[in-house]
């Protein structure tokens, strides 16, 4: 009907089929909708349990310590919210960079706890002195940490400490340096500018 002849109908898909076709071309038919989803069709329930469930814990363990060395290493997006942000990267590193006080307050407490537990007046007396005063240091350490670090974050950003700023720096300061969580990237001494 309308001038093609039935044999060149059969010939027609032989060629596209054998020829090599053009680069970037898929050369092959489009698979039919059943096709494409028997083909990516994976059971619910896989054969081989302990095989997938070992590979499954494997997977998930990689991808832990994937994001605990992210964390480590400071990385934006796998630092929790609490520690996102330019103004905390700053703060962090001010508070890295000093001596702080509070950052023996643990240490402190070991020693004198223990002390103040001697059943003899003296013990009791110089066990208290040493846990309550290395207290008070910490925290007039930390009142005059605050200042400096509002001080430096008006200079370098111009606006004041985001809310929730100042427990940020204490707990951050009160932590021991191997310990914290980012990792320190300063040195002490070494300020931010």
């Amino acid at each position: 009907m309308f001038g093609r002849k039935k044999n060149e109908q059969t010939t027609a898909p032989e060629e596209t089929a054998a020829a090599p076709g053009r680069p970037g071309a898929k050369n092959r038919p489009t698979p039919t909708r059943r096709e494409a989803e028997a083909a990516r069709h994976k059971p619910l329930v896989p054969t081989d349990r302990k095989a997938a469930s070992a590979d499954s814990r494997k997977r998930e363990r990689e991808q832990r310590a994937k994001m605990r060395a992210a964390m480590y290493a400071g990385e934006e997006w796998a630092l929790p919210p609490r520690d996102r942000g330019r103004q905390r990267a700053f703060i962090r590193d001010v508070i890295d960079a000093r001596w702080n006080l509070a950052e023996f307050l643990l240490p402190v407490m070991l020693i004198g706890l223990p002390v103040s537990l001697i059943p003899n007046r003296t013990a009791i007396l110089t066990g208290y002195f040493i846990v309550y005063g290395a207290v008070l240091l910490a925290l007039l350490d930390d009142f005059f940490m605050w200042a400096a670090v509002k001080k430096r974050v008006r200079a370098k950003f111009g606006e004041d400490p985001e809310k929730g700023s100042l427990w940020y720096s204490i707990s951050r300061s009160m932590q021991i340096r191997p310990g914290r969580v980012p990792r320190p990237r300063v040195a002490r001494g070494q300020y931010p500018s």
